[in-house]
Order: C-alpha cells, then structure tokens, then sequence
C-alpha cells in the first residue's frame, strides 16, 4: 500500500504549504497533503492493478483535492496559481 506519514513529515508539509505546522485547516496545507498520498497510491496501483479498494480511495482523494482547489480558486486565484505551480499538479 501507499507509504504512511509520520507527523514529522505531516507537519513538514503543512509548515511548507498552510503556513505553520499547526494550521492543519489550510486549504492549501490539505490540498498538498492529498497531492502526496495521491501520488503514493498512484505508485502503489501501476505495481497492483486489481487493487480496487486502493482505487476506490485514490478516486476520494482526488474528488476531495478538486473540490478545495475549486474553493480556493473562487477565494484566491494568486494562491490557486502558485499553489499548482509549486506542487506541479498541472501539465
């Protein structure tokens, strides 16, 4: 399965992208930490392709980060924009 985080690494990501490791509540602190796991469980499902249940989660992640990056985009498009710039979540 997809690698777990620590909360060291969590709150890397959250002091990288929500502003400090304790802004948990951050639209772009949770869209970055969807970004990672989307990615592990993306790795994960090239090796085991029937794994549905993996699937089913990473097709939830991914509604859920399009949901916020819609909400932020309508709140901020600058952030919105730097945002998918840094983690390179468009092509």
């Amino acid at each position: 399965m997809s690698e777990y985080l620590t909360k060291e690494d969590k709150k890397k990501i959250f002091a990288e992208f929500g502003g400090s490791e304790t802004n948990t509540g951050s639209a772009e602190g949770q869209i970055a930490l969807f970004t990672h796991r989307i990615k592990g469980l993306s790795d994960h499902l090239k090796v085991n392709k029937n794994d549905n249940s993996s699937r089913n989660t990473l097709l939830t992640l991914v509604g859920k980060r399009r949901r916020l990056l819609n909400y932020l985009a309508a709140k901020d498009i600058e952030a919105y924009r730097k945002l998918i710039e840094k983690l390179k979540i468009r092509k």
